[in-house]
């Protein structure tokens, strides 16, 4: 293909200028590094989105890429490959790092909030819900035989006064007596 021939010769010729940027680079040449970031940051930048997803982390990233750049553009080697790259490794090595970093720390606060021992509140309210009942049995057998049935009937089982009177076979006067004693002596029981 006719059109195809310019643009190899185009990305060749911009490895090579990469290559010769990267080493001007390792002599601290300012310069030089201005025209390799511009020639090389759209690569940089894309591989890392490809990588972490999140636009300004892939920002922050190919940032810190170009910092390890600047700092070790002395350990580029030609004769072992492009400048290309060679930052494209490096930018590959810091998404990758930073992927398992975030799935680690969210593996970890996972584990962490599963071994978390139940709410305190829950805790507290179920042990003063056991004690409370323990309290109101020891008061109702504190209370006379009828006064307690009484009660139980009326309370717990959901019986009217009338039915209670019925199923004790007591007069109706009776059992609103005891009911009212049996509960003013709960109440005293209980400290309310």
């Amino acid at each position: 293909m006719p059109g195809g021939e310019p643009a190899a010769a185009r990305r060749q010729g911009d490895q090579t200028q990469a290559d010769h940027l990267l080493l001007a680079v390792a002599g601290g040449d300012r310069p030089a590094f201005e025209t390799f970031y511009d020639l090389v940051a759209p690569s940089v930048y894309g591989l890392v989105l490809s990588i972490v997803r999140i636009p300004a982390r892939a920002q922050e990233i190919a940032q810190e890429v170009f910092l390890e750049a600047w700092a070790n553009a002395a350990r580029f080697d030609p004769e072992r490959g492009s400048a290309k790259a060679w930052i494209l490794t490096i930018s590959r090595r810091r998404a990758v790092d930073h992927v398992r970093a975030t799935q680690t720390t969210a593996e970890r606060e996972a584990l962490v909030a599963a071994r978390e021992p139940r709410d305190y509140d829950t805790v507290v309210s179920a042990v003063e819900t056991r004690l409370e009942h323990q309290q109101v049995r020891r008061c109702l057998h504190g209370l006379t035989q009828l006064q307690r049935q009484a009660v139980v009937l009326s309370f717990y089982e959901g019986y009217t006064q009338q039915e209670v009177s019925k199923l004790l076979s007591v007069p109706l006067g009776t059992i609103k007596s005891r009911l009212r004693d049996g509960l003013i002596r709960l109440r005293d029981c209980l400290g309310m």
